[in-house]
């Protein structure tokens, strides 16, 4: 009973931070990707790197060394994979 109340309990705390970044990330990617005319995929991947780093630089620009895991997270190719 207690490992199943954990596993629920674990679970609702996963979706809760999830959604409250991806509440925080739309609003960051928007000004993130204002400047662009490739707005559809810039939005896409910053909102893909916003879930999984928990940052978007602020900035349309640069600044990435704000935030490490956004910055560092890399195409197959070795090229930028977060806008």
């Amino acid at each position: 009973m207690g490992i199943k109340l954990y596993t629920v309990v674990f679970s609702i705390v996963i979706l809760h931070l999830l959604l409250s970044a991806q509440m925080h990330c739309r609003p960051r990617c928007g000004e993130r990707c204002s400047n662009t005319q490739y707005k559809k995929p810039c939005l896409f991947f910053c909102n893909k790197c916003c879930t999984k780093c928990l940052c978007v630089p602020p900035g349309t620009y640069g600044n990435k060394q704000v935030c490490p895991c956004y910055n560092n997270w890399k195409t197959k190719l070795g090229g930028p994979k977060c806008p």
